[in-house]
């Protein structure tokens, strides 16, 4: 699949494009007007769109740029890292509303990486940087101090995250590689009543001095599964930024946010 092949996806009506192997089983990208997402194995796993290059159609990923927002300037040069990569929707996302910002994508799949990187209207290095690696590696080699923002959003075959990115370990090695103003941000898929989320928020508390997270309502109330973003930082958030956050998640996918000793309560600590 080339350049052109994407554009006319873009901008045609509904068009599925030929599925390609990928090292973990195969992918393909579907378009629908301007917007385009990679399914990886059937999963709905990227998205973005060519006119709208800082809005995106998963909830959870619109949650974490929420909270990039309430806490960074625009003008802010972000170092950023992305645990998980697919089509780097968010990097895309994150350099549009941060033009300053670096950003290193981490993906084990190394077929995938090439395919993205081919066909995808990606920044080019140094702006986006895609390392074909595994992520939990990465993470425990990164330079204290060394990042502004981690992402992590990588699931398994299983639709899971990998146990060597959750856990007392990996919250420690992300917290080491933040800035004391950095933030990490997970992305958890989760069952009704959020029970994965509680269990890595307290692993979360054990490294970092602020914990919060974020869900929809019906995940709330233990109606629904379905993503919760978990944010953790070194230096607890004002109630200013707080307010600021929960504004802004009010708005196109709204979701409530359960922050500080809240959050540390109702994870049972």
């Amino acid at each position: 699949m080339h350049d052109d092949a994407i554009h006319t996806a873009i901008m045609g009506d509904v068009i599925s494009l030929e599925p390609f192997p990928v090292d973990n089983g195969w992918a393909i990208f579907k378009a629908d007007g301007d917007s385009v997402t990679l399914y990886i194995n059937g999963w709905p796993s990227s998205q973005w769109s060519e006119s709208r290059p800082a809005e995106l159609e998963f909830e959870y990923m619109n949650w974490m740029l929420a909270a990039a927002g309430a806490i960074f300037a625009p003008q802010d040069a972000l170092r950023c890292l992305h645990l998980g990569a697919a089509a780097c929707s968010l990097p895309r996302a994150l350099t549009h509303l941060w033009p300053r910002s670096r950003h290193l994508a981490v993906e084990i799949d190394a077929k995938l990486a090439a395919a993205v990187r081919a066909q995808v209207p990606l920044p080019r290095a140094p702006v986006l940087r895609i390392r074909v690696a595994d992520a939990a590696v990465t993470l425990h080699a990164r330079p204290p101090g060394s990042q502004d923002l981690i992402i992590r959003d990588v699931f398994d075959d299983r639709g899971q995250t990998p146990e060597s990115l959750t856990g007392p370990a990996a919250a420690a090695a992300a917290s080491d590689a933040l800035t004391p103003d950095g933030i990490y941000l997970a992305n958890c898929g989760d069952q009704p009543g959020l029970p994965c989320s509680r269990h890595e928020i307290r692993d979360l508390a054990a490294a970092f001095r602020y914990v919060a997270v974020v869900a929809e309502p019906g995940q709330w109330r233990g109606r629904r599964r379905g993503n919760a973003v978990l944010l953790a930082s070194n230096t607890p958030w004002t109630p200013k930024q707080e307010r600021d956050l929960a504004r802004r998640l009010a708005g196109g996918f709204p979701a409530r946010l359960l922050a500080g000793p809240e959050a540390l309560r109702w994870a049972g600590l």
